[in-house]
């Protein structure tokens, strides 16, 4: 979650000039936009107006990581902790920074280090979650997102984020109560949460209902989309559809080569219609999901 600063001011600095306020704010549209030099621009102006705007600060570390600049991107950074360190924008961008850099467990420390300034900071919070969730920490990935959704019980990514976990440590029934949670309070039209319905129609036997939901979402431009066709080729895998699994899987794989849930359904389908390359397939399902005993014993029957 890149989050742009555009507050007016931080604690412990002096009234900011308004046409400094006016200047970030500015910069945050463009960059918003896309346009770096622009947003660049402003930002660099605003410090002129104010060379402490700490705001300011950490928007032009965010350009310079979008640009791929690190170095540049952790000066800004740090000056900003330097000026004030207790705010939370500043860590927060220092963590986005070691995410590009590939570095998870500094990531997570000043994730954690801007949770310590802000406990109610969103962004954070949600970043913290999702490292935890990608390195198969579930319990703390569902306390991260547990606390998420009490301080910001608007945002679905929350809700099917808690899901997700719950999921993974094997409380299903839990989840489903999750998942009905957030439907009751943000609606049934949000993408995330229409997939997250869908699993649990498709879990309690209902595919055809699951298949209604998912079908507006394939649209859905980003990971919403091609999630909901491999979740519509997991609807049509139980009915043993094969022909229409596949065609779902290969869509979803079109976006996202190696999809786990896309690849599976891909693969099973393969296996029970005797295809030649199921084998290939298989395997590479078994990489993208070791834990999964169906893959497995599928692979097994095509080597006999």
């Amino acid at each position: 979650l890149l989050v742009l600063v555009c507050l007016t001011g931080c604690a412990g600095q002096a009234p900011l000039p308004p046409k400094a306020v006016t200047l970030n704010q500015a910069g945050v549209e463009a960059l918003e936009q896309g346009d770096l030099t622009v947003a660049e621009a402003r930002f660099a102006l605003a410090l002129e107006y104010h060379p402490r705007f700490v705001d300011a600060l950490v928007n032009l570390g965010l350009v310079e990581l979008q640009r791929g600049n690190f170095a540049q991107a952790r000066r800004w950074l740090d000056e900003a902790v330097e000026i004030n360190r207790h705010i939370a924008q500043p860590h927060h961008g220092l963590g986005l920074l070691e995410e590009r850099r590939g570095k998870w467990a500094r990531a997570a420390e000043h994730y954690r280090e801007a949770l310590r300034v802000d406990p109610g900071f969103v962004p954070a919070r949600a970043n913290l979650a999702r490292l935890y969730f990608e390195g198969s920490r579930m319990d703390d990935a569902r306390e991260q997102f547990l606390r998420l959704v009490q301080v910001a019980p608007e945002d679905p990514h929350g809700w099917a984020g808690l899901a997700d976990c719950l999921y993974r440590l094997g409380r299903d029934e839990q989840a489903e109560q999750v998942v009905a949670e957030a439907v009751l309070l943000l609606g049934n039209d949000i993408p995330v949460l229409r997939i997250h319905h869908a699993r649990v129609l498709l879990r309690q036997g209902d595919p055809a209902s699951a298949r209604d939901l998912l079908a507006s979402v394939t649209t859905a431009p980003g990971p919403a989309g091609r999630e909901a066709w491999a979740w519509m080729g997991m609807t049509y895998l139980v009915e043993g559809h094969r022909a229409e699994a596949a065609r779902c899987a290969e869509q979803a794989l079109s976006f996202e080569r190696n999809h786990p849930l896309a690849t599976y359904v891909l693969s099973m389908s393969l296996a029970e219609a005797g295809d030649p390359d199921a084998e290939a397939w298989l395997a590479r399902a078994r990489q993208l999901a070791p834990g999964n005993s169906v893959i497995s014993e599928a692979l097994g029957r095509t080597k006999r």
